[in-house]
């Protein structure tokens, strides 16, 4: 577990981050999300042991990280931002002295190195010095340093950056593969891998909490939340008749337009207090015997809830 209580953390007169409470369980993958300048790294830096706090604590597996920094970071493993390792060290090299300083030897520490090395893909570049990596490398590298060591608690600052697609789905993969025995905490600015690996997601702005829970309670909060897209073949004519229709049909709140042309119909309809209305408007399709050919409902929009509560702080 990973326990952060009334934490604070100011720079001069600039406070980063004010007065954050939060656990996070094994198991459990957290999202923590916010624009440039919210707190996250800052946040992050406090939970290593980087940055000592202003104020309020930090517990990692029952261990105070101002009062027992080491027993703390025996149990973590962190990507910073930017980790690049030493420019000319090849990778082969830093994993090995990376080992040393977490005190594995022997087989058990060569068995780990290559296990590590396989798992981020590194095989290519083991021999090439870091300086010459291009960035999504570079951050292959910092990946390995920190599960190395297999912790208990990984602290990952935009684990994808300067990954190609492929690069990133296999990182996410990795995550998702060792998340139920740890406990995982990531930044990124990328609301798509909230999705692709987070049980949790944190949004943080201005140094304050202003959102916590699962994609799906957080989409839920989205001005899109079970609205319906509706696409039918008909001409121009039938839109007035159409649209007065669906309008017309229980709890309805309103009804944008899509598309109006002469093959094709298209809106979005707005439910009432965010309820379920696709089962009313697919059987009314059905019993004018209207030609849909797209009807699906709208989960939310994590950008829009990110943007609604980032903004109004």
């Amino acid at each position: 577990m990973v326990k952060i209580k009334n934490l604070c953390k100011q720079f001069d007169t600039l406070t980063a981050v004010d007065d954050i409470s939060f656990q996070v369980n094994q198991g459990e993958v957290l999202g923590f999300l916010g624009p440039n300048g919210a707190g996250k790294s800052t946040t992050m830096k406090m939970i290593t042991g980087f940055l000592t706090p202003t104020a309020g604590t930090v517990t990692v597996a029952g261990h105070d990280i101002v009062q027992k920094p080491l027993e703390v970071k025996q149990r973590l493993g962190y990507l910073p931002e930017g980790a690049a390792g030493y420019p000319d060290m090849t990778p082969a090299n830093y994993l090995d002295f990376v080992a040393q300083i977490r005190g594995l030897r022997g087989q058990d520490k060569r068995r780990r190195i290559e296990d590590t090395v396989m798992r981020v893909n590194l095989e290519s570049v083991l021999h090439q010095s870091i300086d010459t990596l291009s960035k999504g490398f570079k951050r292959r590298v910092g990946l390995a340093q920190a599960i190395l060591h297999d912790p208990e608690v990984l602290i990952l600052d935009e684990p994808t950056d300067g990954l190609d697609p492929n690069q990133k789905h296999e990182v996410r993969t990795l995550i998702k593969n060792m998340a139920k025995e740890k406990v995982i905490i990531l930044s990124t600015h990328i609301l798509e891998e909230v999705h692709a690996v987070c049980s949790r997601a944190i949004i943080i702005a201005d140094g304050q909490i202003v959102a916590d829970g699962t994609p799906s309670e957080l989409e839920a909060k989205s001005h899109y939340h079970n609205s319906v897209t509706i696409t039918l073949r008909a001409n121009q004519d039938k839109a007035t008749e159409v649209r007065q229709a669906l309008l017309n049909l229980p709890n309805i709140h309103k009804l944008e337009t899509l598309i109006e042309d002469d093959s094709t119909l298209s809106y979005q309809i707005f439910p009432e207090k965010h309820g379920s209305i696709i089962g009313e408007i697919s059987q009314y399709a059905r019993t004018q015997q209207w030609i849909v050919t797209e009807l699906h409902v709208d989960k939310g929009r994590m950008d829009e809830v990110f943007r609604s509560v980032t903004t109004s702080v």
